[in-house]
């Protein structure tokens, strides 16, 4: 029987968790989330890049049960919002944190404007201990497209009614999860870590 490792991810969505639990499946590896983990962990989002707030959240989870853990800041930039919402995609509309809200939100931002391009970023975070202190190591990656002016599709979370992917002419809500897996911002970043673990990195993940 092929032996399996567990990895735990540094989040409470749910959403993220699915994503990344069937990208890893395949090589091999478990994913559990701070549901599975004894006693609260808090986790805080004050960087000012997805790779600050990324490592922040691996650090602390990796600090509290001194194991290996990946976490994921991802959001999306809209080029003529300057960048926004960036950091704050989550909450954008403010908290509770509410995906409605938030595409309304950019709707009417948008409202009037023609240049609609749009990217998702995710950065993941790698951190576990070894024997001289801490292993950290990032992974990015990107998903260029357009914001509709409707939504358009159910699946898939946050933003992904609104973002149309002009190479394959469907948003990602339009998209099977399998689908959404092979292109998405967090599957192109997950490649890198993926190719990290199989070589140089298996050490520190196999610790």
């Amino acid at each position: 029987m092929e032996k399996r490792s567990t990895l735990l991810l540094a989040t409470h969505n749910a959403h993220k968790a699915e994503e990344l639990r069937a990208l890893l499946a395949p090589y091999g590896i478990d994913v559990e989330t701070l549901a599975d983990v004894d006693g609260a962990i808090a986790l805080t989002e004050r960087g000012k890049t997805f790779q600050d707030n990324a490592l922040e959240k691996a650090r602390t989870v990796a600090a509290a049960v001194h194991r290996p853990v990946l976490a994921d800041d991802s959001g999306l930039e809209v080029f003529a919002l300057g960048g926004a919402p960036g950091v704050y995609s989550a909450r954008y509309a403010g908290e509770p944190t509410d995906d409605a809200r938030n595409n309304a939100k950019l709707l009417a931002e948008l409202d009037g404007i023609r240049d609609r391009r749009a990217r998702f970023v995710s950065v993941l975070a790698f951190v576990a201990p070894n024997a001289s202190g801490w292993v950290e190591r990032t992974f990015s990656g990107e998903l260029e497209g357009e914001i509709l002016t409707a939504p358009r599709g159910t699946n898939g979370f946050g933003y992904d009614p609104l973002f149309f992917v002009p190479t394959i002419g469907r948003t990602l809500a339009e998209l099977a999860p399998e689908e959404k897996n092979a292109i998405s911002h967090r599957a192109r970043a997950f490649e890198a870590f993926v190719a990290w673990i199989e070589g140089e990195g298996r050490a520190a993940f196999a610790r």
